[in-house]
């Protein structure tokens, strides 16, 4: 990149981010002078903002880059990460956020506090915190890092080391993502990712375009022919046991992985608690469900593009896509593609740190303080916690380049330890009645110390797949508190109190369109698949897809001509 081509860039990046941080303002100015309106976007956000900040939360620079690259070396069998995450969305909709804005928690150990007790809410924020600040936080930041520096080659820009150039794309990306999260609060939050989340889209859209168009010499209609004839295996997402993620995984432990990351994860759920009522929370978290079927089309697709274009002769699977934006992206779009890259790292690593905060401060120093904490005192302690994590995520992200089994090894081991208990906790918490707060100590417990065991001490005698391995300590700990709650029941059954601050009524459509949004997990698997363009489309391809498509035909319009019953809305009289 030369000198003319680098101040392109360098401008334009900064006029779209600034234009980012600019609405950003003007739309959350004067609405974080309190608690609610710091941490919750004062409960008003729309299914808009919610989708586009859920979305953005999720996808960022190690989306673009690893999923590319595990396209490009194997095949589109890791999109089931993605994919099937439209199934949890669906559970968070219909099942999990009625519940949690019945009850207007404003974070997951609030719940947990009201169901169990106030030990099992501090084990929860433990496990999270300890999550957040040694993993999650900074492996966003380093990820991201690793990302700029792979595609914008900063090292030889600046003419500087490797290390001090990591160090130096941490600190910068640090500092930026934390003026939204600390001045800004979650609104801040949502309304820049929702502009990035756009500048995203259109970004997914144009580089696999413009790759086709590359690879067709000119002809996007003669790329897309050369993928879908030669090679076509690369598109096949019906994983074997030697792929990155085998097909049989989808229905053990990443059931249970993606129930958490979508359903009890604070810092994804955090958005759709700040939802302005129920219906836009759910419109919102089913649109963003429908976003997750579009990840392999914009980021394993120009992966598959990247194999046909150079080969298998790239050095690591993970500069596919860095190499094919530097070969398709025209100079004059680079510093617009520059800002949405940085954007997306900026949402996942803003939203961490507005939600590490929330954590500390309503679940942790409130809690401590016998007398009420003013609005004006507890804004405070945020900001100075949000900016003590980051400061301390900058110190630990560079350290995650020596790790030795590489940076997706470290999250996926750690975030082992937290994961599945969660969400075995919360499942039990949510459909039992009589399970004691002794049962999800005693299943926290089991976890650290059965899942430490298996990855430190056992692992070279017990060969099992880690998402098998989370299926069985899940309904493991499930047992144990059921077990304890047989044994020595709670005295008093729990009764769910409820709180409404928002408008309860459900989403008239939100059973249909989740009903849809499934139908498009099972045709996006139907497609990639031998019923697909793996070695030519079949007849049984189209006769399934008529069959899907006249089922949400007539769904859609029995639900058209129905009324919402009362006993479908949390909280009524009827319910």
């Amino acid at each position: 990149m030369g000198g003319s081509d680098l101040i392109i860039t360098v401008v334009s990046c900064v006029f779209f981010m600034g234009l980012v941080a600019w609405i950003s303002y003007l739309k959350t100015r004067g609405e974080v002078s309190t608690r609610d309106g710091y941490f919750l976007a004062g409960r008003g956000l729309s299914a808009v903002f919610i989708a586009g900040s859920m979305l953005l939360t999720n996808l960022s620079a190690e989306q673009l880059i690893g999923l590319n690259g595990s396209a490009y070396g194997f095949n589109l069998s890791s999109m089931g990460w993605e994919v099937t995450a439209a199934v949890a969305t669906i559970c968070m909709a219909l099942i999990f956020l009625p519940r949690y804005l019945a009850g207007a928690f404003s974070t997951l150990p609030e719940f947990l506090n009201d169901r169990f007790d106030g030990s099992v809410r501090r084990m929860s924020v433990i496990l999270f915190m300890v999550g957040y600040g040694l993993i999650t936080i900074p492996s966003v930041l380093y990820a991201g890092s690793i990302a700029v520096l792979r595609l914008f080659d900063v090292p030889e820009l600046f003419n500087i080391s490797y290390s001090m150039s990591l160090v130096l794309t941490i600190v910068v990306i640090g500092i930026i993502g934390s003026i939204y999260a600390v001045f800004g609060g979650l609104k801040a939050v949502a309304v820049s990712d929702t502009l990035n989340g756009v500048g995203l889209l259109i970004v997914g859209i144009a580089v696999p375009i413009l790759g086709l168009s590359a690879l067709g010499k000119g002809s996007v209609a003669e790329g897309l022919s050369i993928i879908t004839t030669v090679d076509s295996h690369k598109l096949n997402a019906i994983g074997s046991s030697s792929d990155p993620t085998p097909f049989g995984t989808l229905f053990t432990g990443m059931i249970f992985a993606n129930l958490f990351y979508w359903c009890t994860n604070q810092y994804v759920i955090q958005r759709t608690l700040g939802a302005k009522n129920l219906a836009e929370g759910q419109k919102g978290v089913l649109f963003s469900g429908f976003f997750k079927v579009l990840v392999p089309f914009m980021m394993m697709v120009p992966g598959v593009i990247a194999f046909h274009l150079y080969g298998p002769g790239l050095p690591t699977i993970d500069l596919a896509y860095p190499q094919l934006v530097r070969d398709v992206m025209p100079v004059y779009a680079s510093g617009f593609f520059l800002a949405v890259l940085l954007g997306a790292v900026f949402s996942s690593f803003n939203s961490l740190l507005n939600s590490a905060a929330t954590l500390f401060c309503l679940d942790v120093y409130t809690p401590m303080k016998k007398e009420k904490v003013s609005d004006v005192q507890i804004l405070k302690v945020a900001k100075i916690a949000s900016i003590v994590i980051a400061l301390f995520s900058f110190i630990v992200a560079p350290l995650l380049q020596y790790a030795p089994d590489g940076l997706f090894q470290v999250i996926r081991i750690f975030t082992g330890f937290y994961n599945i208990p969660i969400i075995a906790v919360v499942i039990v918490g949510l459909f039992t009645k009589k399970v004691p707060a002794i049962g999800p100590k005693i299943a926290i417990v089991f976890h650290v110390i059965a899942y430490g065991l298996f990855q430190f001490v056992f692992k070279e005698y017990v060969s099992i797949h880690f998402l098998h391995l989370y299926a069985i300590l899940f309904l493991i700990e499930v047992g144990i508190m059921l077990a304890v709650g047989y044994v020595r029941p709670r005295p008093v059954a729990w009764s769910y109190h409820l709180n409404n601050l928002v408008d309860m009524t459900p989403w008239k459509y939100g059973i249909p369109c989740a009903t849809t949004l499934f139908s498009c997990v099972v045709a996006t698997y139907l497609l990639f698949s031998k019923v697909g363009l793996v070695d030519g489309l079949t007849s049984l391809f189209w006769v399934l897809l008529v069959v899907l498509v006249v089922i949400n035909g007539l769904l859609w319009y029995w639900f058209s001509r129905q009324k919402i019953p009362p006993s479908m809305i949390v909280g009524s009289s009827d319910s």
